[in-house]
């Protein structure tokens, strides 16, 4: 790669050539022959970024695992993601079963194998006591780091109305001491872990289950529109603050290290900042749409978990990009088909897809419109979601002895958001005609280009990610 402005995360911009061998970046420098290379990329006037690590993904939520790992991690490479790091648990949605993981974890990687267009791993979630006692076993067998709990589960299943969520999760009681046995679990592992450097992590989905049910029982009686603004209701800023508070008290008793998920409110934000221990990870939605301006559109393709909140919110989270309160961005991304969205507010899936939009998004709102320089932009993209899960020194930067992916931004491509340009199975998009300059124009995976100028390059040969 030639004559291109590499972005250092951590340390700044420089003009100067990329060189890579078999997979790994070798050289960079002011200048570097190109004789000898197989194949030159030209980066002319072009902005290069490390290849993203998209570190909250759902592959194979609400869709087959196989066509979601081909159809959705082909989305990645248009947003310069080179590395995902996927979601996966028993219980209702994915497989749809429960059992070992030594059984169903094999099954999954069975499954992608061959398919990704990117590199990727997996955070799961252990949803029985039984699960929580594989957690060593899935550490040093696969290379499973980072774990879950979904905290707007504990006590009360939403879909169905019901008191009793085991329905759904098909697990044991779901509350707050299954939180504590699993945080237990990883504070004992990461203890006696023999890896430098190794660390266990919990991700936590921080809504409190009993306020919400007492919101949504309150919206859903109110007689008012039940809509994207009512879901943000339903779900308010409160029941995050509070679901972070019990979630920290517990990970500071136990010594568990966690990472708050998906902030999308400025009280969310305040409550986990306040926790200097844990990591912060916001997303592109969260940063960016707001409930009223998708109820003026009309449809409910904007339904997520938290709900999408207001402008004042979009710009506290962007606030927290800026001054390093929040530690990375992600897309979250979970492929659902607008037919599984319907017109009723509370039935309707929860989740869509935008990892096609990672640095467009974070180049054209974040750096053009906001100034948030380039090197954070690297750094909250891939650097930190890189070192918060156990990929630095692979992932995450231009760096000689590091992965050669990258991806090649052209600062003045400017493209209205279509789901046809994100190259993903899914039918919609809730970004759909925004405005977007600065686009990638080739994403390398390991050395290889998988992506140039609008479409795919050869076949699937992302590789799974054994991060321990």
């Amino acid at each position: 790669m030639k004559n291109g402005t590499l972005v250092l995360p951590y340390h700044g911009e420089v003009r100067a050539d990329l060189a890579a061998r078999d997979g790994r970046i070798v050289a960079l420098a002011e200048d570097i022959p190109a004789a000898q290379a197989e194949e030159v990329l030209d980066a002319t006037g072009k902005i290069v970024l490390p290849g993203a690590v998209d570190a909250h993904f759902h592959l194979g939520i609400y869709r087959d695992l196989t066509l979601d790992a081909a159809e959705e991690t082909r989305s990645s490479l248009v947003g310069g993601a080179t590395s995902v790091l996927s979601y996966f648990r028993t219980g209702r949605h994915y497989l749809d079963r429960s059992g070992p993981y030594a059984e169903i974890f094999p099954q999954v990687l069975k499954a992608v194998d061959g398919h990704a267009w990117v590199d990727y791993g997996f955070h799961l979630a252990p949803m029985t006591v039984a699960q929580i006692d594989e957690i060593p076993a899935l550490i040093t067998a696969h290379g499973v780091t980072s774990f879950k709990y979904y905290m707007f589960y504990k006590g009360f299943d939403l879909a169905a109305n019901s008191r009793d969520a085991r329905a759904f999760t098909m697990g044991d009681e779901y509350d707050l001491g299954h939180l504590l046995l699993i945080m237990e679990k990883l504070a004992q592992v990461q203890a006696q872990a023999e890896r430098p450097g190794l660390r266990l992590s919990l991700s936590l989905h921080c809504e409190q289950s009993e306020l919400m049910r007492v919101f949504i029982d309150r919206v859903r009686a109110s007689g008012a529109p039940q809509n994207l603004r009512a879901y943000s209701e339903g779900r308010p800023p409160l029941t995050e603050q509070v679901a972070i508070a019990e979630a920290a008290t517990l990970a500071g008793h136990t010594g568990a290290q966690v990472n708050f998920l998906h902030l999308s409110s400025a009280q969310a934000l305040d409550a986990a900042a306040a926790h200097p221990g844990a990591r912060r990870e916001t997303t592109l939605h969260h940063l960016c749409l707001d409930h009223d301006d998708l109820d003026a559109r009309g449809g409910l393709g904007g339904k997520v978990n938290p709900p999408i909140r207001t402008r004042t919110h979009n710009e506290a989270l962007w606030a927290g990009v800026a001054d390093g309160r929040v530690d990375w961005v992600a897309s979250d991304h979970a492929c659902c088909m607008e037919a599984d969205k319907g017109d009723d507010l509370w039935p309707a899936r929860p989740g869509f897809g935008g990892t096609g939009l990672l640095y467009p998004v974070l180049f054209s709102e974040g750096h053009l419109r906001r100034g948030i320089p380039l090197t954070r932009l690297a750094e909250v993209a891939a650097a930190n979601p890189a070192r918060a899960y156990n990929l630095w020194g692979r992932k995450g930067a231009l760096a000689v002895g590091f992965d050669a992916d990258l991806t090649v931004l052209d600062p003045e491509l400017s493209r209205r958001v279509t789901g046809e340009v994100l190259l993903s199975g899914q039918d919609h998009t809730p970004f759909a005609g925004a405005e977007l300059t600065g686009w990638p124009v080739a994403t390398v995976v390991g050395g290889r280009v998988a992506f140039a100028n609008g479409s795919v390059v050869g076949e699937p040969r992302g590789a799974y990610l054994h991060r321990s």
